[in-house]
């Protein structure tokens, strides 16, 4: 009788660990090859998302200064929740050059809603639905959100994010240039 225990345990662990690492596979951003890298930076870069109030914003603008790029969505907990978070990093890194932009991938009227309630002292683009296929060309194939990209000053793509941002993860990258 033990011996049958022990083995439904070991089954029943290995099975854990399996959905463990799959888990951890879904969420972790993937490794992309420095040719798909070049591509989707390229193509950011090329963009323009309009603001809350319709006015158009040029990617292009916010070159030569590191950038936090967050995807983001009213109807997110995790991405509601961790937006405090990254304007209170915006007004404290702002002077030494960190720009912030989220990405709404969310309904127009839903996020000026929203912002009326909350503002943000950093600017929102409206990416829509395309905002996730945008974030799955910088590495979130499982278009999770929420997700962030981490720029430095020259453009290149630095870090990324799946999940809910830190306070450490933001010392960290307040680290990058």
């Amino acid at each position: 009788m033990e011996r049958r225990n022990l083995l439904y345990i070991a089954a029943a662990a290995s099975a854990g660990l399996a959905g463990a690492g799959a888990a951890w596979l879904k969420h972790e951003p993937q490794k992309l090859s420095p040719t798909l890298v070049d591509a989707a930076q390229t193509a950011l870069w090329a963009m323009s998302f309009d603001s809350p109030d319709g006015l158009p914003q040029a990617m292009k603008s916010f070159q030569g200064k590191p950038l936090l790029l967050n995807f983001w969505a009213t109807w997110c907990p995790p991405c509601v929740e961790e937006l405090p978070l990254l304007d209170a990093f915006y007004a404290a890194q702002k002077t030494k050059g960190w720009q912030v932009l989220g990405l709404a991938v969310d309904q127009p009227s839903a996020v000026r809603k929203w912002l009326q309630v909350k503002p943000l002292g950093f600017p929102v683009g409206m990416a829509g639905l395309g905002g996730s296929e945008l974030s799955k060309s910088l590495g979130n194939l499982a278009g999770s959100l929420p997700f962030t990209a981490v720029f430095g000053a020259s453009g290149e793509l630095r870090h990324r994010k799946i999940g809910k941002v830190t306070s450490e993860d933001l010392v960290q990258w307040a680290l990058l240039k």
